[in-house]
């Protein structure tokens, strides 16, 4: 049963301090563990990059700054493209900008742009649309769903 008094730390978890450089019969006298002379047996001795080439593995790095989201941006498509690429009252959806390679097999999602004339009716479904884009599409007879 525990109580006050007989409270004590886990097996471990209290470790004594090693104390060094208190003579030779403590068994860490004379050189204190480091072994014998050279740089690493001095105080403050080779505390610097611990690698051997690591210094020269930063500099080779890339500076690298800022902040790259992990959301994707939608691939933009100009209303010039849907033309010359669609008939009038065709259905633009994301499939079929990537079937006529207007956008990347990967891309997530697309976005049309103003970027030409729009001179026939395009039904876009499931694609966004800048402001400019939609009222120029609105004007030729088209829609967007």
């Amino acid at each position: 049963m525990i109580e006050k008094h007989n409270l004590q730390p886990a097996e471990g978890a209290r470790t004594t301090v090693k104390r060094v450089g208190r003579g030779d019969a403590s068994g860490k006298g004379k050189t204190s563990g480091r072994g014998t002379k050279g740089q690493r047996a001095r105080s403050g001795g080779r505390n610097k990059l611990k690698l051997k080439g690591l210094r020269e593995m930063f500099l080779a790095f890339p500076k690298k700054r800022g902040f790259t989201s992990g959301h994707s941006k939608p691939e933009t498509v100009t209303t010039g493209k849907l033309v010359d690429n669609f008939k009038a009252n065709e259905v633009v959806s994301l499939e079929s900008l990537k079937n006529k390679k207007l956008v990347s097999k990967s891309a997530k999602a697309a976005k049309v742009v103003l970027g030409g004339e729009v001179s026939r009716a395009l039904n876009l479904k499931g694609v966004k649309v800048s402001a400019t884009a939609k009222d120029a599409i609105e004007k030729a007879g088209g829609s967007i769903d």
